[in-house]
């Protein structure tokens, strides 16, 4: 698939909330830019080795123009640093997308929940089931009341929202929401890994849809060599025990679109023509990981000999 790749216009910087700034960005000509839905995000090329992925929380009927939010986190790894202290009005960045691992799917009704800087991909969510007349509730948390951001637009919808800071609520009452929810209900939650922990522990299987910002944990485990077939390149190539597919594929020659190189944006994700993956990303669905028609190769390994990818 080719995705849309422009450089655009920071057009508007403005902060919502502590340590939180909102970017606006549209294209230098007024052009209009690719529809999205809701739980989408795009990658933005910040510099040199310096690319970073963003949920739109904007409002997908406005082709003219994109918005994102951006935490400044001190121990982070350059991205926020450079947006907060670098990026300004009418400079332009290059974007990619938009990619959507974090789908709204059809449903009477809905329970949100979300944590920090999570609030984004829910954002326009809320505005979808609303649209669509179903039923829902969002409870939002984060450390103190000026840093979560958007909680004035949140203000329209009324008492279905619960903002909920840690510093005058303690911890999020997840059983308050989620337990006993009626048979068809769906839960979308972002936040800390903590948080979706958490919120994954109340959850039947198939009702809970989340987006990680940093990658699961994963059990230990050692990694061996393996064959890996390039379809399209004609290469078969050996992926060692200490270096990814990713890696292997690079260091031959072939260009391949990646960025987080830790399993959570799915940029890498490639489609497997034989062969078992054993995924170990914080992206592909349990459906997804169980067909196993793609992986992301950035941390995804082979349960055999031989995987056959369609590069």
């Amino acid at each position: 698939m080719t995705l849309y790749e422009a450089e655009l216009v920071v057009e508007r910087r403005e902060s919502v909330a502590d340590g939180v700034l909102a970017l606006t960005l549209r294209h230098p000509l007024g052009e209009e830019l690719p529809s999205w839905e809701a739980g989408a995000h795009i990658d933005v090329v910040l510099g040199p080795d310096l690319e970073r992925q963003y949920s739109l929380c904007g409002d997908p009927a406005d082709r003219r123009a994109w918005r994102v939010a951006v935490l400044r986190e001190p121990d982070g790894r350059g991205g926020s640093a450079y947006v907060h202290g670098q990026l300004r009005q009418r400079d332009k960045v290059r974007v990619r997308g938009p990619r959507n691992h974090f789908a709204l799917k059809p449903a009477p009704r809905y329970r949100f929940v979300a944590g920090g800087i999570g609030i984004t991909p829910i954002l326009p969510m809320l505005a979808a089931a609303e649209e669509a007349g179903a039923e829902w509730t969002l409870l939002y948390g984060g450390r103190t009341r000026e840093s979560m951001a958007f909680t004035e637009e949140l203000g329209r919808y009324g008492d279905r929202v619960r903002i909920a800071p840690q510093d005058e609520t303690g911890l999020l009452d997840l059983a308050s929401v989620l337990d006993g929810a009626p048979e068809g209900t769906l839960v979308y939650c972002c936040g800390p890994g903590a948080l979706l922990d958490a919120v994954e522990e109340r959850c039947p299987a198939g009702v809970l849809h989340v987006e990680r910002f940093q990658p699961k944990a994963q059990e230990a485990g050692g990694n061996t060599e393996f064959e890996v077939v390039l379809e399209r390149s004609g290469q078969t190539l050996t992926v060692p025990s200490d270096a990814s597919v990713l890696d292997t594929v690079r260091a031959a020659g072939v260009e391949v679109l990646f960025s987080c190189t830790e399993g959570t944006c799915g940029t890498c994700e490639t489609d497997v023509l034989e062969g078992t993956p054993d995924h170990r990303d914080s992206v592909l669905t349990d459906e997804e990981r169980e067909a196993g028609e793609t992986m992301l190769i950035c941390v995804s390994r082979c349960l055999g000999k031989r995987l056959v990818l369609d590069l």
